[in-house]
């Protein structure tokens, strides 16, 4: 089974400890997002784990821990969000430019193939127009395109607790700033490709994306994937299935469009309260919860490695 770690908190950012302590023990409980009395037991045993994608916005703080993961014969791989809002933003994030130290450390050490880049999400607004997209795009294109594949984006979507923050931009300033960032990406012979995104962008040599599909993730094993759809992502989400060992309301970061945070004051309460020893992100497992073993089917067939 791939692991994700995770769509629903930045762990490599602020929980890189409490990870690898997971690491170690072999396994983590993971809070069901739908009842607060029922936890997951997954197992994080090379085996069992054939995949860890990583997301994140600042993975710097795991960087130390590559090492052992490597000794201990785990594959991964990050997706990496690098936006360029600013503190005003993403208050809880490195300026850009140590970002971007950050993405060219990974990629040096894992390869281009191990490193996607996440322009996401897009906002549209008097601020955030298409030149500003533009213009900070081919800035980070000339970094990035060297190290990475490919680059997936969306545009923000308008959840109910983002009303007032983040717009549903209109279809036309859509469509004006793909075509910008197609082009600056066939500059840079980058491939992108659009994440959970309904508007139809194939005219522009744009199509729809995953982040965790299974032809890459095929050939960083090296061995075929016989992953199915993920149903319980998002609609127009393309990923193959995984399990995802996070929790919402537990990021710290206090990105303002954030889709995982509904309530900031009590991500940074739950953060700073938490135990790198529990077994669960966010704490010692309160008495009379069930726990159920999560079932970790092999996603994988035995092969010999294909080429990169």
């Amino acid at each position: 089974m791939f692991v994700s770690v995770s769509r629903r908190t930045d762990i490599p950012a602020f929980y890189a400890p409490w990870f690898m302590g997971r690491v170690r023990d072999g396994f983590c409980l993971v809070p069901n997002p739908y009842d607060a009395r029922r936890f997951s037991r997954v197992s994080l045993s090379p085996r069992d784990a054939e995949l860890i994608m990583f997301w994140s916005k600042n993975p710097a703080p795991l960087l130390t821990h590559l090492d052992e993961l490597d000794a201990r014969g785990y594959t991964y791989a990050f997706t990496f969000t690098l936006t360029p809002y600013g503190p005003g933003l993403e208050p809880g994030l490195p300026d850009v430019c140590a970002r971007v130290e950050t993405f060219e450390r990974l990629s040096q050490r894992l390869g281009p193939l191990r490193v996607d880049w996440r322009y996401d999400p897009i906002l549209l607004d008097g601020q955030f127009t298409v030149s500003y997209h533009a213009e900070r795009f081919s800035r980070l294109c000339e970094r990035l395109s060297p190290l990475t594949t490919r680059c997936i984006f969306s545009f923000a979507d308008p959840y109910p607790h983002l009303r007032g923050r983040v717009r549903s931009a209109p279809e036309g300033e859509m469509r004006a700033l793909a075509a910008a960032l197609a082009r600056i990406a066939a500059t840079h012979g980058l491939t992108l490709e659009t994440c959970c995104e309904r508007i139809d962008l194939s005219d522009l040599g744009i199509s729809h994306g995953a982040c965790l599909d299974a032809g890459r993730a095929a050939r960083i094993l090296g061995r075929p994937v016989s992953a199915t759809h993920d149903t319980g992502q998002r609609s127009g989400c393309g990923c193959v299935r995984s399990v995802d060992i996070g929790a919402y309301d537990t990021c710290p970061g206090g990105c303002a469009y954030c889709y995982a945070t509904h309530a900031a004051a009590r991500a940074r309460a739950r953060y700073a309260a938490h135990d790198p020893a529990a077994p669960a992100l966010t704490g010692p497992i309160p008495p009379g919860v069930r726990v159920d073993e999560r079932a970790m089917p092999p996603l994988c067939e035995a092969q010999t490695r294909l080429p990169l």
